[in-house]
């Protein structure tokens, strides 16, 4: 069984920064796939259009939608098997519920990213609150 264990989060000044991490079970070669960050703003679905990053360990391709380009990088540990989501200037906005999840088969392409419904594993989510 795949399993994605994420860990990291808690509450920030505006302004700070943190690092969210996702360990994929051994066993799971995730290199050929695209990893990719979401996020559930309270009162908000789950989406790949706001707040999404994603990136494909084969060759390190990766993708961010406009909300968190130039604040967010993702990156990939392969000796690791962990995906890092690593978070600076946060906005209150920021404030959600982050999900890694996996979509066997993808690819990271800034053209046709991965979407919720490609994805086949997901971890439980970690809470990140910005405070004003």
């Amino acid at each position: 069984e795949v399993q994605l264990v994420q860990s990291g989060g808690g509450l920030v000044q505006a302004g700070g920064s943190l690092t969210l991490s996702c360990g994929i079970s051994s066993g799971y070669n995730f290199e050929e796939d695209a990893i990719g960050w979401f996020r559930q703003a309270p009162g908000k679905e789950r989406e790949e259009r706001e707040g999404f990053s994603c990136i494909s360990s084969i060759d390190g391709k990766t993708y961010y939608t406009d909300s968190v380009k130039g604040r967010f990088t993702i990156s990939s540990d392969n000796a690791k098997n962990t995906i890092y989501l690593h978070m600076n200037n946060l906005k209150p906005d920021d404030t959600a519920v982050y999900y890694c999840a996996a979509a066997k088969g993808y690819y990271c392409s800034p053209i046709e990213p991965p979407r919720v419904w490609d994805m086949d594993y997901w971890g439980k989510g970690t809470v990140v609150t910005v405070s004003s």
